[in-house]
């Protein structure tokens, strides 16, 4: 199975930047969507922003103009650019990529999710 592996995590200034990064630990064939989740302790995992393997992306308003995802399709690796971090951006990032194909008539799709990177944001 593979991994996904998430980085760039890290203790960020109000205001502050970071990139996150979201490397496959093997190749995944017929990708449909990449996303970033997030998670805190006392919440449930929320979605950040999504892009389709056709390159359309998606923001949460929480986020929209701050935060920006981006992939390198022969990579396969996703990156999620956050800028203008305040508080309520603490949270453990979660990377996810769903494939879908056919066998057959079957569908036969796939979700990966990374471990998580840890974003902390504090003065």
């Amino acid at each position: 199975q593979v991994q996904l592996m998430e980085s760039g995590g890290g203790l960020v200034r109000p205001g502050g930047s970071l990139r996150l990064s979201c490397t496959p630990s093997g190749t995944i064939d017929y990708i449909k969507i990449m996303d970033w989740y997030r998670q805190t302790p006392v919440e449930e995992r929320e979605f950040v922003a999504t892009l389709t393997y056709g390159g359309a992306a998606t923001y949460a308003d929480s986020v929209s103009g701050r935060f920006t995802i981006s992939r390198v399709c022969a990579k396969n690796t996703l990156y999620l650019q956050i800028d203008s971090l305040n508080a309520e951006d603490t949270a453990v990032y979660y990377c996810h990529i769903y494939s879908l194909t056919h066998k057959g008539w079957t569908p036969d799709s796939k979700d990966y999710w990374g471990r998580g990177t840890q974003v902390t944001v504090s003065s």
